[in-house]
């Protein structure tokens, strides 16, 4: 028996070395949601890093279609951090999900398109015409602030000045290709696609609004922020290596988002084209998500019972510190 101890603390220790140069060996995976567009391609690419440059860092990352399917995904306790829309997060917080948005990891990323042989030129010119935008996304607030200001009634329901129709983000490229639609409010690579295939014409980059250029939003479960401290915490550093290896090296950007994560359905010119109205970053403010919140509030998108204080769930102090240790500015 007393052999038998002895080999296995021997055993104990032989693999202890092991465990002090890999600590996260014994940590959870970091879960983490996606969607699957050009300027997501920095947060995806974390759990590439993550094992060789962040000590470690295990993520198991699961792509959605929609912000609405990532917080649904978060209810459920099978998510930890998200990436997502500022309104998917905002409307999650109203409806009470414990989320807090902890950076802005990409801007941009929209335009509203019409069919190339609509002779539709500005907002103004949408009444009578068929819209479509997907539900739950910072592209649908866009649209609903740009019909806005251009005082356009707009529903999903006859009678206004624009009937809204909601589609899939690749349905809505169908949808124009094919005439069904006049008009989409659409996302990147797709709308850079949709542009470069002769198919639609740009009416404009809707960030002539309130809202400015729309910032993509990560998130956290309170849960994750305030039990996992250090587990939060590498991965922010981790996003932040990613980011900036995507900002110094366009090629691999491309490359990754090309052949990884699209596995070679857009061209080297459509990522270069979405890119062009886009940016991978890092940061967000209280005062952007505010200013979307009183914009979905004023144009009743989200339908928040209790509209979120956004200086209640911005919490950038991990980005601030990940960002100050890998000294960018």
């Amino acid at each position: 028996m007393t052999r038998l101890i002895a080999n296995r603390v021997l055993l104990l220790l032989a693999a202890l070395p092991s465990l002090l140069v890999n600590p996260a060996a014994a940590e959870d995976p970091v879960r983490l949601g996606t969607l699957k567009f050009a300027h997501y391609g920095a947060v995806s690419y974390v759990k590439e890093i993550g094992p060789s440059k962040c000590g470690g860092l295990q993520v198991n990352e699961r792509s959605f279609a929609k912000g609405l399917d990532v917080m649904q995904a978060i209810i459920a306790g099978e998510i930890d951090v998200g990436a997502t829309a500022s309104e998917a997060a905002i409307s999650a917080r109203a409806s009470g999900v414990p989320i807090v948005i902890v950076a802005g990891f990409a801007t941009g990323g929209a335009r509203l398109l019409a069919r190339n042989d609509a002779p539709i030129h500005k907002v103004a010119e949408l009444k009578g015409k068929r819209v479509a935008v997907a539900r739950g996304s910072i592209q649908e607030i866009l649209l609903a602030t740009e019909l806005g200001q251009a005082g356009l009634s707009f529903s999903d329901q006859p009678g206004k000045d624009v009937q809204i129709t909601y589609l899939s983000f690749p349905d809505l490229n169908q949808a124009l290709q094919t005439k069904n639609m006049d008009v989409i409010m659409q996302s990147e690579p797709y709308a850079s696609q949709a542009l470069d295939r002769g198919f639609a014409i740009e009416v404009l980059k809707p960030y002539d609004t309130p809202i400015g250029v729309p910032v993509r939003t990560m998130v956290m479960t309170e849960k994750f922020y305030r039990e996992k401290p250090e587990q939060a915490r590498r991965f922010m550093q981790c996003f932040v290596e990613a980011n900036r290896e995507f900002l110094q090296d366009p090629k691999l950007a491309s490359k990754y988002v090309r052949e990884t994560l699209f596995k070679g359905q857009i061209t080297e010119k459509e990522f270069a084209d979405a890119m062009g109205n886009a940016a991978y970053s890092y940061d967000i403010t209280p005062q952007h998500i505010q200013a979307t919140v009183d914009q979905m509030v004023k144009y009743h998108v989200g339908k928040m019972a209790k509209p979120p204080m956004a200086s209640e769930f911005v919490k950038t102090d991990l980005l601030v510190a990940a960002k100050k240790a890998a000294g960018v500015p």
